[in-house]
């Protein structure tokens, strides 16, 4: 518990102070936390490391082998075999294995197949298959796959990596919004408690009905109630921007009380998720990561197909080997002492070699319609997204422009009131007004910032300075 509230004071540190009672909690700063520590962007990261082992793996079917092959007998006396095969081999890339053999045999019963001299024998040749497996083998698409794998995983990563910021900035955009809600019902509810306080004076020295004190005092309840509300709801978004908060140690932090965010923060999100500065005619969907996982996929389909394609041809394996005694004479290899051998086998009908294949090639096309689906979609959206931005611009402006005519229209109803000209009930509707204005203007602005972030999503931009 000590090391965690330690943990916490150094993050709160971090903040900028806001006030003497409360720190400011910028979008940039929450982003960089998310992006460092949430265990899903741990989980992500662990995906390419996933990826290379893989690579690794596959690379392993290249490895040179030795092999060690030992058995006897020994009955009732008699030593039946005594039987030594040792073998080392590389594995090349179209199918061809060299090899390096040493074989002893001794015993009484020894097939006479396996005769060799007393010393042993020691052979040095080639295996190589001329139809299935020369220009394509499991072993050579194994490693081509996992390639491709590893750059489709980090496409995939980006993709999720980006998500996760997403949904954080999301939940800090409504946090934002009712922290703001609470301020203009705070505000209002001042000058509500103001005009209760002058209503009742006035009513008490005679100039005002005793009725007016009982309105002005409605309007301020209501007013305490909205704010009570906006509270809750501050209290319940604060939470879950907490849902994205954690330590090192995978800790959840939460978000403690008198945290907020940063009100003024439109040009620390567009430089954070950078979203502008690029116009739309010049992005283009080649680099877009689900394009490029989508590439890899197809790369990797592609690479099953002619693994399939090269069943169809015969199994067509060679076999060579020098054979000698005395391995330390340089010309004791000759062509005339050799072991060798030739294997074929072909299916009559090859229905499933050729039913294999069909699938899989309809697995490319299938993968190639999906992407060009894709990239219409992702086109669309981007130009959508980018004509909602557009119209947010002239929105925020219009609503800007309403609000400070609200805000007139108030001001010269209450000095009409104060002059006796106007009444409570008036002043109550003008103000009304004005709160709904400010609402939808937080609103408007909260939607704006969330077609930024979709923006950001949908492109899967890199989050800069985090």
């Amino acid at each position: 518990m000590k090391k965690r509230l330690l943990v916490f004071f150094f993050f709160t540190m971090s903040f900028q102070v806001w006030s003497q009672d409360s720190l400011m909690l910028g979008f940039r700063e929450y982003l960089g936390y998310v992006k460092k520590y949430h265990p899903v962007v741990k989980q992500a990261n662990l995906t390419i490391d996933m990826a290379q082992a893989n690579v690794m793996r596959a690379r392993g079917g290249f490895d040179p082998k030795v092999e060690v092959d030992y058995s006897q007998k020994q009955f009732k006396g008699s030593e039946y075999y005594d039987l030594l095969n040792a073998t080392f081999k590389i594995p090349t890339w179209y199918g061809i294995e060299l090899k390096a053999n040493f074989e002893q045999n001794e015993g009484e019963f020894v097939n006479p197949e396996r005769f060799v001299p007393d010393e042993g024998l020691y052979s040095a040749g080639v295996s190589f298959s001329l139809g299935q497996g020369f220009l394509m083998n499991k072993r050579m698409a194994t490693l081509q796959k996992a390639k491709f794998f590893r750059e489709q995983t980090a496409a995939d990563q980006e993709i999720l990596v980006n998500e996760v910021l997403y949904e954080a900035s999301l939940a800090y955009f409504k946090w934002l919004r009712a922290y703001n809600e609470v301020k203009v019902f705070d505000d209002i509810l001042v000058n509500a408690l103001q005009r209760f306080n002058g209503v009742k004076r006035s009513a008490e020295a005679g100039d005002r009905a005793i009725i007016d004190t009982v309105e002005a005092k409605i309007s301020y309840q209501n007013r305490s109630l909205s704010l009570e509300q906006a509270k809750v709801k501050f209290m319940k978004r604060s939470l879950e921007l907490s849902n994205f908060l954690w330590l090192q140690d995978n800790i959840p932090l939460e978000l403690q009380p008198g945290v907020v965010p940063s009100e003024n923060i439109e040009t620390e999100i567009d430089a954070t998720l950078n979203v502008t500065g690029t116009p739309l005619s010049e992005f283009t969907l080649e680099t877009h990561p689900k394009l490029r996982s989508l590439d890899r996929k197809i790369d990797g389909l592609k690479i099953d197909r002619r693994l399939k394609g090269n069943r169809l041809l015969p199994i067509i394996d060679l076999n060579y080997n020098f054979i000698t005694a005395t391995p330390e004479i340089g010309n004791s290899f000759n062509t005339a002492e050799y072991k060798g051998g030739l294997r074929f086998a072909m299916p009559l009908f090859l229905r499933k070699e050729r039913g294999e294949y069909k699938l899989a090639r309809l697995k490319v096309i299938d993968t190639e319609y999906e992407r060009t689906t894709t990239a219409l979609s992702l086109q669309n959206k981007i130009t959508a997204l980018y004509n909602e931005l557009d119209s947010f611009e002239i929105q925020n402006g219009l609503i800007a422009d309403i609000v400070t005519n609200y805000e007139r229209m108030l001001t010269a109803e209450e000095r009409k009131f104060s002059f006796g000209e106007s009444s409570i009930f008036l002043v109550n509707s003008r103000e009304q007004k004005l709160i709904e204005s400010r609402l939808k203007q937080l609103e408007i602005q909260n939607k704006f910032l969330d077609t930024k972030a979709r923006l950001f999503n949908t492109l899967v931009l890199p989050a800069e300075n985090l």
